[in-house]
């Protein structure tokens, strides 16, 4: 499967906490995230990609880096200024795959969600500890219909 890719130009620069010419995504889903971040004047600031949470893989026992897809500083309406790392994620990969034969693709599918359970714990930990909000957007979230 080809997914949409490139890189981001932002019309609001001043917005972007980074090098705003290395913003990239990696789908038409975090490109869709992308504009609606810079356009949207609640959102003070964002970044795509600025950070590394540390994880340890239940697959290999390893430690590896989880870049989370983006940061986003969000005034709410009552004022309030909110800091949430957002990671966007197919829906099907935040629940268990459906248990059936042991493929190779539901083989994968377990690995994936046991990786992607890993890089959340991990990124929720980094989130406590930095007095931030942990946030999975989903195709539901972007208004996108499968």
């Amino acid at each position: 499967m080809k997914y949409l890719q490139g890189t981001f130009v932002p019309a609001n620069p001043s917005k972007y906490s980074g090098d705003v010419t290395k913003i990239y995504f990696r789908s038409s889903w975090e490109k869709k995230a992308m504009v609606f971040f810079d356009n949207n004047p609640s959102i003070l600031k964002w970044s795509s990609e600025e950070v590394i949470v540390p994880y340890i893989s239940p697959i290999d026992g390893k430690q590896h880096r989880y870049f989370p897809d983006f940061l986003i500083m969000v005034k709410t309406i009552d004022g309030t200024i909110n800091r949430i790392m957002v990671e966007i994620k197919p829906a099907i990969q935040c629940s268990p795959p459906k248990q059936g034969k042991k493929t190779k693709r539901m083989i994968t599918e377990m690995h994936t969600f046991m990786v992607n359970q890993a890089k959340w714990i991990a990124a929720k930990s980094w989130c406590d500890r930095n007095n931030m909000k942990f946030q999975i957007i989903t195709e539901k979230e972007l208004g996108i219909k499968k």
